[in-house]
């Protein structure tokens, strides 16, 4: 056999290959447009608000929002409702009627949480804020008692989403992201010249609504009624998974609340620089590693022997490493002229630009470390063992506060930049032990091998990119966008051709299925 037709062999995907790789891509395309539109959100948040101090306290109000979603249900998605509802996914019936069960239960426990977070609102806002005048407290006391609503139809449509991914229904979800952001696009529009800033805080709400419409519509047929069936062994088994996670999050809730006061007192913009600056970091990481990792959830939770597991395991992190490594590089490369092209316009000045970029650097740091974290938290889900990764967040948490406290005083705000970046570092190296010593490894899957030809592709591709900018800022007529677009696409070129000539199969199985979805469409 020669080496080529040996080579194609190799790449030809199998059907649990092609099965990952198709619900990832469904899952990328949602989140293309998701992102597309966040990029779209935090354009005209830039535009109308700039980044102001009242645009530090929305981002208070918006992060209160999104970690009570997470602490609520978020992290139960991924640690208890997928593995639990993919056991009955065979047995509608039963399926449903936990699903009711759930559904019931949390949506109550969801009204009472808001109901007591909106009485105690105007202390919750000072242990985030402390640091803002009063007229900023103020603001951000009003927009926490109107955003909360959006943590009840948020929860509501995460259990949703963990129905249809737990029955590999992978396309209303991955758009639930994109309704999101639309709302608060449409509302920051239409509402600013009425209600000013706090239009953005209506947006959020009605882009919670907006998700739990869009994937009813994937439940619509299916017959779920209230019901309060505490003694279902599957409700049990869901509380079991969840509450190493709830401490888990707890301990993040904590880091938190110590982030933003901690931000609060670096300057009335810096959580606005940071915020802006994760966005970016956020958009490789939803677009690959949650894309990734949430399309073989399912496959793990449901896989018999060890060697599906570590044949699924592996080939999850060779594509989350395929892919995060090059955005890595080329974001870091081009991260002045990417936020200029982003966000500098109307309110954000160029300065705002300059404190951004060298936030984003500083976040790019931890973010491989982070995409390659989520799948080996999903593996260790996947196996009923929610403890020990939620017991390396405290670990993580401690390596956060160390950075974070010996460095403020001299560096400010990108302190916490760093050390949120030596925090994600951390956590991924011990999940990395703990995948190897507790979980079996993933044996003779030529993890190492994929890695050292991504990097050495990245570091070809990065290398042109450094001269690419060079050679246009010489241009002065050229616009931002070409500033960006021309590197971008001459350095995935480059990355392309690099692990063609490497032979990193993943890559070709990747092309390979792409290819059949656009010739079906």
């Amino acid at each position: 056999m020669s080496l080529e037709t040996e080579h194609a062999v190799q790449s030809a995907p199998n059907p649990l290959t092609r099965g990952i790789i198709g619900a990832a891509t469904v899952l990328a395309a949602g989140n293309v447009l998701s992102r597309v539109l966040g990029l779209g959100r935090e354009s005209v948040i830039a535009d109308l608000f700039g980044a102001s101090g009242y645009v530090s306290v929305f981002r208070v109000a918006s992060t209160l929002v999104i970690t009570l979603y997470d602490f609520l249900v978020g992290g139960m998605i991924s640690a208890a409702l997928v593995p639990t509802f993919s056991e009955y996914a065979e047995r509608k019936e039963e399926l449903w009627k936990i699903v009711s069960t759930v559904l019931t239960v949390l949506s109550l426990l969801l009204a009472l949480a808001v109901l007591v977070l909106e009485i105690f609102a105007e202390p919750l806002f000072f242990v985030l804020g402390a640091g803002y005048d009063a007229e900023l407290r103020a603001t951000g006391v009003q927009m926490i008692r109107l955003i909360l609503p959006a943590v009840f139809f948020l929860g509501v449509a995460g259990v949703l989403s963990g129905i249809l991914y737990a029955l590999k229904k992978f396309t209303l979800p991955s758009f639930a992201g994109a309704a999101f952001n639309l709302g608060i696009i449409v509302c920051a529009c239409l509402l600013t010249p009425f209600f000013g800033i706090i239009s953005a805080v209506i947006g959020v709400v009605v882009g919670a609504v907006s998700q739990v419409v869009l994937q009813w519509f994937g439940l619509k047929n299916a017959p779920l009624k209230f019901s309060l069936d505490f003694k279902h062994p599957a409700l049990k088994q869901i509380a079991r998974l969840y509450i190493p996670v709830l401490g888990g999050l707890s301990v993040a809730l904590v880091g938190v609340v110590i982030d933003r006061n901690l931000a609060s007192h670096t300057g009335a913009q810096s959580l606005a620089w940071m915020q802006a600056a994760t966005y970016l970091v956020q958009l490789p990481l939803g677009l690959v590693t949650t894309a990734i990792s949430f399309a073989i959830l399912p496959t793990l939770s449901r896989a018999i022997s060890n060697d599906e597991f570590r044949h699924t395991l592996a080939f999850g992190l060779k594509l989350v490493l395929l892919l995060i490594v090059p955005c890595v590089v080329g974001l870091f490369i081009l991260a002045t002229p990417v936020i200029a092209l982003v966000f500098q316009h109307g309110a954000f000045t160029a300065n705002d630009t300059v404190e951004t970029s060298r936030a984003l650097q500083l976040y790019l740091l931890g973010t491989t470390f982070a995409a390659i974290d989520q799948p080996l938290v999903f593996a260790f889900y996947a196996r009923k063992n929610t403890l020990l990764p939620n017991l390396v967040a405290v670990a993580a948490l401690v390596i956060y506060l160390v950075v974070a406290l010996t460095l403020v005083p001299a560096f400010g705000f990108l302190a916490l930049v760093l050390a949120n970046s030596a925090q994600l570092a951390g956590h991924a190296l011990v999940m990395l032990f703990l995948m190897q010593t507790r979980l079996g490894g993933i044996g003779d899957e030529q993890v190492g091998k994929t890695t050292l030809k991504v990097l050495g592709a990245s570091a070809v591709m990065g290398a042109v990119m450094i001269f690419v900018p060079a050679l246009l800022l010489a241009n002065e007529f050229l616009s931002e966008s070409v500033r960006v677009v021309f590197p971008v696409v001459v350095g995935a070129s480059v990355y392309a051709v690099c692990l063609k000539l490497l032979r990193v199969r993943e890559a070709d199985q990747i092309v390979g299925v792409v290819r059949k979805r656009i010739r079906r469409v």
